[in-house]
């Protein structure tokens, strides 16, 4: 007698996005890898001159520190990032996992943000209103300021970690656990992306784009300051611009891309044209995502390189590493940086 045994049927649903064994995995985790070697090199080495800014009372050297602090903390989780990669996007390290690296990674980027904003407006009163921004720019107004972007920055995130319950990142039913990388795409979430975009990129980009187009006019028209403060000053300027066209605009141009793709389809189910949208952008999007890490190892060398007080710090401390001499160290680059080119 013959005997059919007919195979268990499987509850399995279908997938809005196919993520699998691809040469993009190998890529992003080798992105990360970067990041974090070179990220956590320059923050190591520039945070001790930082720090002597910041007992110096130096406005800007505040917002390095607090620039470098959140860079840090998102550094940290990066290890996780790129063992998410490494095992093909798949989280195998549970929920909690998941919702601190997302927590620390999405905070980073808005703290980063924020703070370039921050340094911006702050360059932009030092040079055109030289005399007036002396009453305000205190290090109490910069902690003050500091304290305010973190509150806001993570006081947001956490509401979105309580009314996101993360099922992708334990996926029972097709054995799939991702990330943050949830097909199709939340009705909340759509509508919390298209308010970062908004709130967390453009209208920081519009505050940058005011602050330095003041900064460059008032630099051209003054006699007063040398070729290579202009410079600096031009350089900081080009920089801080130059962050965010690299690092932060890519991925919110596709994210804004992605929700108004949301909520124009009329169809976003498993197999309609919203998921074969998202199909195709995923690569792309995933890559401008890694891009955005890059920021971490951008921030140091940006500040090193067109600050006197933080340059003449880390040559200084090289210097007394050598000699072992620290009595002078402080005073040295005191009388250094007592020009004008410390404004820069």
């Amino acid at each position: 007698m013959n005997v059919t045994v007919t195979p268990p049927t499987t509850n399995v649903t279908p997938v809005c996005v196919k993520i699998g064994d691809s040469a993009i995995s190998d890529f992003l985790m080798s992105v990360y890898i970067l990041a974090f070697i070179f990220g956590l090199i320059f923050n190591v080495l520039t945070l001790c001159p930082i720090l002597q800014q910041v007992r110096r009372q130096n406005v800007l050297g505040i917002f390095l520190l607090n620039l470098s602090l959140s860079d840090m903390l998102f550094i940290f989780t990066m290890p996780l990032w790129i063992n998410y990669y490494r095992q093909d996007h798949h989280w195998k390290l549970g929920v909690m996992s998941c919702n601190v690296a997302g927590f620390f990674y999405y905070s980073n980027m808005y703290n980063s943000i924020y703070l370039l904003c921050c340094i911006s407006v702050d360059r932009c009163l030092v040079v055109t209103y030289p005399l007036r921004s002396k009453t305000h720019r205190t290090s109490c107004y910069a902690w003050a300021q500091c304290a305010t972007v973190y509150v806001v920055v993570m006081a947001l995130h956490i509401m979105v970690l309580v009314n996101d319950n993360l099922t992708d990142a334990h996926d029972e039913v097709n054995n799939n656990d991702r990330c943050y990388e949830t097909y199709p795409m939340p009705k909340p979430v759509a509508l919390f992306n298209l308010l970062r975009v908004g709130i967390g990129f453009l209208f920081p980009l519009l505050v940058l784009a005011v602050c330095y187009w003041k900064v460059l006019a008032t630099v051209g028209q003054s006699p007063g300051l040398s070729t290579q403060a202009k410079r600096k000053v031009r350089l900081l300027s080009f920089g801080v611009i130059g962050i965010f066209s690299i690092c932060f605009a890519p991925y919110h141009i596709l994210l804004l891309i992605r929700s108004l793709v949301f909520y124009n389809s009329d169809n976003v189910h498993q197999q309609g044209s919203y998921c074969q949208f998202e199909q195709k952008m995923h690569f792309f999007f995933s890559c401008t995502l890694a891009l955005s890490s890059l920021n971490c190892v951008v921030d140091p060398v940006l500040y090193v390189l067109v600050s006197n007080g933080v340059q003449e710090e880390v040559k200084l401390c090289f210097r007394r590493h050598r000699a072992t001499q620290t009595g002078d160290c402080a005073l040295t680059a005191y009388n250094r940086g007592k020009t004008n080119t410390n404004l820069i």
